[in-house]
């Protein structure tokens, strides 16, 4: 049978973990699935683009179970009621195909990303990081803000999005959170003053340049989330020129990620290889460095293992009849005629 993890299931299961809590123990499931690079059957997602958006499909196995991810990313969608990013993911058992969880991961998506890239700045930004401009303060902003508040120590989030409202919004709910300064900006430019990290997690689908080479310091890390499609980037190819560039997948990251606008030849290190010890993050306090993040399979491969174990150990979610159980396997058709017994009856 397979179970089911609606919204609220994944929300109940936040509220019992606490999300510091979670966070960390997805950091902890994304080193491990890291660790096994070479053990995953791997490929770029698989994307249908329109005119206001993409719909993508992703997939991902390892020996024992196998993952997909249905997601879109449709920044017109506040117009008509609905999340610009919708997702659902299914884990299966390899051995006979067996869909084992299918949940949700509209909200599960937001909180594997801010693990995901904290995991990255851990070996990135300079262990002595407390300031972050955070440039985009839509639906993942808070997740980002919280994940470096409580796993990295960043203490002051400096504030810009073009739209005043998010970023009221964003405020109404960090405020009060203990040993954390929120400062709105008034400009990207402004934002960035100061920042150790600077996060950009804007969602419009265009060649957007968010920052340019002369609003960077040496010494920042930057962590680019929001461009993460074909024709969507956020930083200004000076800016990749001048930093040392760690990507997730780089045969995906070379179609959807900022170096997409970078010769072939342009030099990134997947960060497998840093977390392996085969490559280094941050070589100099001086340096500055970039995650080119676009989400990547594996990423939701971890989250829907923790969302399973999790689960089943606080007894959430519920089975699901989703595949036919069936006495005589060989026997599909006489589910129709079970059916059709069970409305008489």
């Amino acid at each position: 049978m397979t179970r089911l993890l609606t919204t609220q299931d994944v929300a109940h299961l936040v509220q019992r973990v606490g999300l510091p809590d979670l966070f960390r123990r997805l950091v902890g499931a994304l080193e491990e699935d890291y660790l096994r690079w070479a053990e995953f059957d791997k490929t770029p997602r698989v994307a249908a683009h329109s005119p206001d958006g993409v719909i993508e499909l992703m997939p991902i196995a390892d020996a024992s179970l196998y993952s997909f991810k249905y997601v879109n990313g449709h920044p017109k969608n506040h117009r008509f009621g609905l999340p610009t990013v919708m997702a659902f993911g299914v884990l299966a058992d390899v051995d006979t195909g067996a869909p084992v969880l299918l949940s949700e991961l509209t909200l599960t998506t937001a909180m594997r990303t801010a693990a995901t890239s904290v995991m990255v700045a851990k070996r990135l930004a300079r262990p002595d990081s407390r300031v972050m401009a955070l440039i985009g303060n839509g639906a993942q902003s808070e997740f980002q803000a919280l994940a470096f508040h409580h796993l990295l120590g960043i203490r002051e989030l400096r504030l810009f999005d073009i739209d005043p409202a998010a970023t009221q919004k964003l405020v109404r709910h960090l405020e009060g959170t203990p040993g954390l300064t929120l400062t709105v900006c008034s400009s990207t430019a402004e934002a960035v003053q100061g920042a150790d990290i600077i996060t950009t997690v804007t969602a419009d689908k265009a060649n957007a340049t968010i920052l340019t080479p002369d609003m960077i310091r040496p010494g920042q890390h930057i962590n680019g989330v929001g461009g993460d499609c074909p024709g969507k980037t956020e930083l200004h190819p000076g800016v990749l020129q001048a930093a040392r560039v760690i990507v997730e997948y780089e045969p995906q990251s070379r179609i959807e990620g900022d170096v997409q606008q970078m010769p072939a030849d342009f030099p990134v290190t997947e960060f497998w290889r840093v977390l392996a010890g085969q490559a280094s993050g941050r070589e100099t306090a001086e340096q500055i460095t970039v995650f080119d993040s676009v989400g990547f399979a594996l990423e939701d491969f971890s989250a829907l293992r923790l969302l399973r174990d999790l689960s089943q150990q606080l007894g959430l979610g519920a089975p699901l009849d989703l595949i036919p159980q069936m006495a005589d396997p060989k026997d599909l058709f006489g589910e129709l005629q079970l059916s059709q017994q069970r409305q008489a009856a």
